[in-house]
């Protein structure tokens, strides 16, 4: 338990061992599942909850600060079970409790706990709760990043709950960002955690930044990593993430030519596919990557910032190869509808390779421009002729 300002407090719990978080993200530096105590002249509120591996600390954390039975309301600014996975554990602790959450959390809280007698307020945007000289004010923020999220705004002293948004999974044994002890490699998980979480919101991180904007405060309260304070970090993770949910700015449309290739002949497809998008008159960009020579988080970002782009495989044991499935792993699958996409590669005893690529495309939405080019063995000039024309009809899309 830590106070963090008159009638606040954090009660959350550290995972500093940690390695995987919701499977596919590393973190390096643990994380933290932070809950606060808001403590009014007549009533208390406990914001978010947490995971339940943590449940026996984290009410030791509550006991610490208040009788669990005197919590007159839960907010739940987001449902996921890493905030309310102690829920169900905690309810059986607190008297005639109140949760407040959002329409869609209100839905998805009910499924978390398996309990349909939970007593819900669902809030609406710009609704208050006066707790006595502390007032809760509610602020609808979608798809940051779930569909329930929300903000809670406490204007008498200037901080804001935002659950995951300007969170990181970070874990040292002190609060407050001034006291960090490795502000560099915070700066870090700062940077993979909005990648891993909000990459595929940007849209909305932009929204959610103007209504924090609109609002005048001191602190960020998130759900994982430091209190962020104005004059150390604040001003830098809203900076960070203003330019990282920028759109990007090009004068041209980017077309990418992704492959691999085991003896050069899907590579040999690559370069016409890449040269018959040069040749087709448009004013794009184009970019030929072997996807075994660069950076996978490189690779993935170029997949989901270009305009389109075409895939080139093997066929190996039936399937594509895996470095072409380590690439689609980090495909944007929010936003990647009606992208235009084409798909080819060389095969020898079988060719199932390019089917399933496109499968998994169509399965996400995207465009394809044709049926995968298939190639046995070394092309022929009728084979590099096709691939040629796929690259134009590519180009033609954008």
């Amino acid at each position: 338990m830590k106070q963090i300002c008159d009638g606040i407090y954090a009660v959350g719990a550290l995972n500093p061992a940690m390695r995987v978080f919701d499977i596919v993200m590393t973190t390096d530096y643990g994380t933290s599942y932070n809950s606060y105590l808001v403590k009014g002249q007549q009533k208390t509120a406990l914001i978010d909850v947490c995971h339940k591996s943590f449940f026996e600390p984290y009410l030791q954390n509550i006991r610490e600060v208040c009788d669990p039975k005197s919590i007159d309301y839960i907010v739940l600014n987001h449902n996921e079970p890493d905030h309310t996975g102690a829920l169900a554990e905690l309810l059986p602790e607190l008297g005639d409790v109140t949760i407040y959450t959002s329409q869609a959390g209100s839905i998805y809280i009910k499924a978390i706990t398996n309990r349909q007698d939970l007593n819900l307020h669902v809030v609406k945007d710009g609704e208050t709760l006066d707790l006595g000289g502390k007032t809760l004010k509610f602020i609808s923020a979608p798809f940051l990043h779930w569909p329930d999220s929300i903000f809670t705004y406490l204007p008498e002293d200037k901080v804001v709950f935002t659950c995951d948004f300007l969170g990181a999974h970070y874990a040292e044994p002190y609060t407050f960002d001034y006291n960090m002890a490795y502000p560099e490699k915070y700066g870090k998980a700062l940077h993979s955690y909005y990648d891993a979480i909000f990459g595929p919101f940007r849209k909305y991180v932009q929204a959610g930044l103007q209504k924090l904007d609109a609002l005048s405060f001191d602190m960020v309260l998130p759900s994982h990593g430091p209190v962020l304070t104005t004059g150390t970090m604040l001003e830098t993770a809203i900076a960070r993430y203003r330019g990282w949910s920028a759109p990007v700015q090009r004068e041209e449309k980017l077309a990418v030519v992704f492959y691999t290739s085991a003896y050069g002949n899907t590579k040999r497809l690559a370069v016409e596919v890449m040269d018959g998008i040069r040749e087709s008159g448009k004013q794009v960009e184009v970019r030929l990557c072997d996807i075994i020579e660069h950076p996978m988080a490189e690779l993935r970002q170029l997949l989901n910032e270009c305009d389109a782009f075409a895939i080139g495989t093997p066929t190996i044991n039936r399937d594509a190869v895996p470095p072409v499935w380590e690439l689609l792993a980090g495909m944007d699958a929010v936003n990647s509808a009606k992208r235009p996409c084409a798909v080819f590669g060389s095969f020898g005893w079988s060719g199932e390779g390019t089917g399933n690529v496109a499968a998994r495309l169509q399965s996400l939405k995207c465009a394809l421009v044709d049926e995968p080019l298939r190639a046995t063995f070394v092309p022929t000039r009728e084979d590099l002729q096709r691939a040629r024309e796929l690259g134009a009809r590519l180009a033609e899309q954008l």
